[in-house]
C-alpha cells in the first residue's frame, strides 16, 4: 500500500526530461514534493488536540502510528505533529546507529568518557533560595560571590560545577529527542481535511489547470 502522505500532494506537469523526448509538447504529471503543509498555529498551540509520548528503544514513527492509530501509514502525521523534517536528525537514533555515530564522533570507545563540558550543580543560600540553578554551562573552575545577609557578609562559592562527559552529553540530545507529541486520534480527520483544503492551487496563478495541477512553463530550447 503507497503512503497515503502522497495523495494529499498536488500534482505538477513537468516539462518531460526523459532521453530521446522530443517532443516540445511532451509533459509528465509528477508529485509536488516541494509543496508541504504546517499544522495551524492555533491547533500547535492548543495542547488539548496532542498527547505527550516518549519514544521507547528503537521505535520507528510507523511503529508508533500503528500503536496509536493502528496504521502505519500515518507515520507521517507523527512527524508532522513534531515539524520533523529529516527522520536522520530529528528523530532518535537506533542503538546500532548512535553508536556507530559516537565512533564516528569520537573515535574509540574511551573518549566517550572524556569531559565534553562543565555544568553548573544547585547552589542554596542558607535560606535555600536557589542561587544557581544546576545545568548552566560553565568554565571547569566557575565560582560566585554573593552577600548573605544571614551572616551577614560576602560568600564566595567554588567547586559548584561537575564534568559531563561526551556520552552523557550525547545521551541527553538523544533523550530530549524521545519526547514528542502525537496528535489525538479524534482530530485526525480535523488536520487531514485541514492538509487537504491547504495543498489546493490557487486559481490565479498563471501556471493553474485546476485545483490539484499546474504547469510549468516549457523553456527547452532545440539545437
Amino acid at each position: 500500500m503507497p503512503n497515503p502522505y502522497f495523495q494529499y500532494l498536488p500534482n505538477f506537469d513537468y516539462v518531460s526530461r526523459i532521453p530521446g523526448a522530443k517532443n516540445i509538447n511532451d509533459y509528465v504529471q509528477v508529485k509536488n514534493i516541494f509543496k508541504r503543509f504546517k499544522i495551524k498555529s492555533e491547533v500547535l498551540n492548543d495542547l488539548s488536540y496532542f498527547t505527550k509520548y516518549k519514544i521507547i528503544g528503537d521505535e520507528r514513527p510507523d511503529q508508533i502510528a500503528y500503536t496509536y492509530y493502528d496504521n502505519p501509514y500515518y507515520d507521517w502525521v507523527v512527524l508532522l505533529a513534531n515539524n520533523i523534517l529529516n527522520v536522520e536528525t530529528e528523530w532518535p537514533l537506533s542503538q546500532d546507529s548512535f553508536y556507530n555515530y559516537m565512533i564516528d564522533k569520537y573515535d574509540t570507545e574511551s573518549n566517550f568518557a572524556e569531559v565534553h563540558h562543565y555544568e553548573t550543580i544547585k547552589v542554596l543560600t542558607n535560606s535555600n533560595r536557589v542561587l544557581v540553578p544546576a545545568g548552566l554551562e560553565v568554565p571547569s573552575d566557575y565560582s560566585i560571590t554573593y552577600y548573605d545577609r544571614s551572616i551577614p557578609g560576602t560568600v564566595t562559592k567554588g567547586k559548584i560545577t561537575q564534568g559531563i562527559t561526551n556520552q552523557q552529553y550525547e545521551d541527553k540530545i538523544q533523550d530530549n529527542k524521545r519526547n514528542i507529541f502525537l496528535i489525538k486520534p479524534q482530530y485526525i480527520t480535523t488536520i487531514l481535511d485541514q492538509i487537504e483544503d491547504a495543498m489546493r492551487y490557487s486559481s490565479e496563478s498563471s501556471q493553474y489547470v485546476n485545483d490539484d495541477l499546474v504547469k510549468g512553463e516549457n523553456i527547452r530550447i532545440y539545437d
